[in-house]
């Protein structure tokens, strides 16, 4: 996908909703690097994502969190998979649009309970009523999100069909024609 240049396809959203799971489909079909943030905040820091939220606390981790996309920015084109915090941070959305394109794997509350609830390894839902604070990160973080470029609405579909849609989005988006299965654009 030339009309990328060199900036990187962000995938923004709460967690359960797919990012690194379509992050890899969409990276493959395009032929591009795959990078999970949290994996990368894992690799720098030496700890789990839910031990560092532990150990430091959320503020202290999101400042980390900011710092490693920050750089893994300067590495497009690429497919990068961001902590649904992430976004939520001004400074990291104004570098994930001059550096990318942010797209939003946009899910319904089912749907992500449904998910995460096979997860252990969420430090904000160790609570008493996961979905009541499930609900709250949507009615917080949603009008975030929707500031992103491209909406996808993911569903439990096959992981195949979301990537293959968000490819037409993010086509749309940048004006091209249409990619091939190859990812390249039509002449």
């Amino acid at each position: 996908m030339e009309s990328l240049g060199a900036r990187s396809i962000v995938f923004v959203g709460l967690m359960g909703a797919g990012k690194t799971a379509i992050g890899r489909k969409v990276a493959a079909a395009l032929s591009l690097p795959f990078i999970d943030s949290d994996h990368e905040i894992e690799a720098v820091s030496r700890m789990t994502i839910p031990e560092l939220f532990e150990r430091y606390g959320e503020t202290e981790f999101r400042a980390l969190e900011q710092r490693v996309i920050l750089r893994l920015l300067e590495n497009g084109p690429q497919v990068l998979s961001t902590g649904g915090g992430a976004y939520m941070n001004a400074q990291t959305r104004e570098a994930i649009s001059a550096h990318g394109v942010p797209v939003w794997l946009k899910a319904d509350l089912d749907l992500l309970m449904e998910r995460v609830s096979k997860k252990q390894n969420r430090p904000l839902l160790k609570n008493d009523d996961p979905r009541g604070v499930l609900k709250r990160l949507m009615d917080e973080r949603y009008p975030v999100y929707a500031l992103a470029e491209v909406t996808v609405v993911t569903r439990d579909e096959r992981k195949e069909t979301i990537a293959a849609e968000v490819i037409e989005a993010l086509c749309r988006h940048l004006g091209v024609a249409r990619a091939s299965a190859h990812g390249e654009t039509g002449r």
